[in-house]
């Protein structure tokens, strides 16, 4: 079993930064060379309710003192008209010959239904600044994704591009429905931009109570295991563990999760969107708590690992 240790909350939102002004939401963590600095690409929220992206830099050797935090976002919103006109988030981030690679959600206001949401890919320039790929969404509808497209995570595993995305599958359209469903499905790649989709569904819903299944984080350990975490909402949203062989086809195991809420305080009600990453041979979460990060983000690391209560073995192979 994996337990989380929290490490406390990193940041809030700060009403004297506009693009963060009254949220700090899902968070992308990327270490920086051999040093232990890590920038977190970090979704915020302005004034007008308006997701961008910003980034704060942190030593993990004192990961609560925030040593940089850029006065600007890093990556704005889109031309009027396109898909990210009114918002982008959900930063994932992969680095390939020598360029990184920016995926994120847009967002664009509807009349019908709440929102329309679709995926996007920016690529760092040699300045630091990222240029989108193309002003229209990456993944194109089709039949089985016909609606929207939600957070995804994407590694480049044994030289295939490979994405855990989340696939609107309804709306609500009475009282008693919730306004949205969707949960995660797989897709692969051979460059990162075109991507081949099988309808292969990764993790649905477990019953009734649940209809909003998110933010995909996948890791991968040295015996060729993979582990996600990801965004489960019933009453409230919480983080879920699964495990898969092939990444494919998935068992969840809500019990290891390993995190829950807090007795009191930023994340007592709920936890989402985490991303799971290693450092320096451990594991480490970003995690938002209460209000989709209306409270802030903070971090947990992995503290007890028992291989033979777990099962799939081999979580520490990154040492």
């Amino acid at each position: 079993m994996t337990n989380w240790q929290k490490i406390g909350r990193i940041l809030q939102p700060d009403p004297q930064t506009e693009w963060m002004a009254t949220f700090t939401g899902p968070s992308f963590a990327q270490v920086i060379g051999e040093r232990d600095l890590v920038d977190i690409y970090i979704t915020g929220r302005d004034t007008n309710n308006r997701s961008q992206i910003g980034r704060i830099r942190i030593d993990m050797n004192d990961p609560l003192t925030i040593l940089e935090k850029t006065k600007q976002p890093v990556f704005g919103v889109g031309e009027l008209g396109t898909f990210d006109e009114n918002g982008v988030s959900y930063p994932w981030m992969v680095s390939y010959q020598g360029k990184t690679y920016l995926y994120y959600v847009g967002w664009m206001p509807t009349v019908l239904t709440p929102f329309n949401i679709q995926l996007g890919l920016a690529i760092q320039q040699a300045d630091g600044t990222f240029q989108r790929y193309s002003k229209a969404p990456i993944l194109p509808r089709n039949a089985e994704d016909h609606l929207g497209f939600g957070s995804v995570c994407v590694m480049i595993d044994e030289g295939i591009w490979k994405m855990w995305y989340t696939s609107l599958v309804k709306w609500g359209t009475n009282p008693s429905e919730h306004k949205h469903y969707y949960h995660i499905k797989y897709a692969y790649s051979e460059d990162g931009i075109q991507w081949h989709r099988n309808n292969d569904i990764c993790i649905t819903f477990a019953d009734e109570s649940e209809y909003a299944i998110c933010r995909p984080s996948v890791w991968k350990d040295a015996n060729g295991k993979y582990h996600m975490w990801f965004t489960v909402r019933g009453e409230q949203y919480r983080l879920v563990y699964a495990h898969s062989n092939d990444g494919v086809q998935w068992e969840r195991a809500e019990e290891k999760t390993g995190i829950g809420l807090s007795a009191a305080g930023w994340d007592d009600t709920a936890m989402c969107y985490a991303h799971v990453f290693p450092f320096k041979g451990r594991l480490y979460m970003l995690y938002n708590g209460n209000e989709y990060g209306k409270t802030g983000l903070g971090l947990a690391k992995a503290e007890v690992i028992d291989l033979e209560d777990t099962g799939i073995g081999g979580l520490w192979g990154i040492i």
